[in-house]
């Protein structure tokens, strides 16, 4: 009787395990249906995708749309791809992301080890900067960029990821920090360790995976940012999300849609390239800092 028993317990659970994975290959080819259209019309000839059908193999396999997308296609007033306002990204990404998160470390770093008096109702200012809508931010932005005189510049763009990163950034390391031993600093102090020999030889060095997250949360956010990037960059430093836009928009006449795929493409690269590379590693750093909070 027992033995009847396991033996319908295991095939129940074999069959639970087939349904599911029937699921997940049926939600995995929704997700990936639109990938898969632009990536097969971004290697046709645009007669194939006007005059055929778009779910179709190429018939013709070409590489010219990626050409046209990356170096020779019309965008805005100049001739020109979308080459370098991928490197403006570039350019406006890895400093946002390198400063934003160091300075949510030290945020994290002062708020949980270096107590003061008000320090709770500071942190919950910079948490509310984590909902402010992005549009409220724009006109005083702008105001603070002409003040400075960034206004239209790549570094005018790092600054305002920046300071809408930092509220984010100090969320993680604060609570990742608040889950790390009190007692390792305050023996680095009695040892004669500073403010900043602490946080570089101690907190900075055990901080590999909220490190991964916030660069992750960062570079996605930022790389794919249209509102600021069209708002306060001029041609020469629009990122590649405006680009990608003005690339769509110039067309005139017949709508070069292998093209705009091949851009599309391009400009979903780096973030996809990010999270295969390091996306396993963001829910391991997030259940880190979920200790204490």
């Amino acid at each position: 009787m027992a033995a009847m028993q396991q033996e319908s317990a295991i095939r129940t659970s074999s069959a639970a395990r087939v349904l599911i994975y029937l699921l997940l290959l049926m939600f995995a080819f929704f997700y990936l249906l639109p990938l898969f259209v632009m990536g097969v019309n971004s290697v046709k000839p645009l007669s194939e995708i006007t005059g055929g059908n778009m779910m179709a193999l190429p018939e013709i396999w070409t590489l010219e749309p990626w050409r046209k997308a990356w170096s020779e296609a019309q965008v805005g007033v100049q001739a020109t791809g979308l080459k370098p306002y991928f490197w403006n990204s570039i350019k406006m990404v890895v400093p946002a992301v390198f400063i934003s998160t160091m300075l949510g470390a030290l945020n994290g770093y002062v708020l949980t080890k270096w107590r003061f008096r008000g320090d709770t109702i500071l942190f919950g200012l910079m948490l509310f900067a984590c909902f402010i809508p992005f549009q409220i931010v724009l006109i005083p932005m702008a105001r603070v960029l002409g003040i400075f005189g960034l206004a239209g510049t790549t570094w005018g763009l790092v600054l305002v990821h920046v300071v809408y990163g930092i509220g984010f950034t100090t969320l993680y390391f604060r609570n990742y920090y608040a889950a790390f031993p009190t007692e390792l600093v305050r023996a680095a102090q009695i040892d004669g360790a500073g403010f900043f020999q602490i946080f570089w030889r101690i907190m900075l060095p055990s901080s590999g995976p909220i490190i991964v997250v916030s660069v992750i949360w960062q570079f996605t956010n930022i790389w794919n940012d249209f509102l600021f990037g069209a708002s306060f960059a001029d041609f020469s430093s629009q990122p590649m999300t405006v680009a990608l836009n003005n690339l769509v928009q110039s067309s005139t006449g017949v709508k070069e849609y292998n093209v705009h795929f091949a851009g599309a493409i391009l400009a979903a690269l780096p973030t996809l390239l990010v999270y295969i590379v390091a996306g396993r590693f963001f829910v391991r750093g997030l259940m880190a800092g979920s200790v204490k909070g």
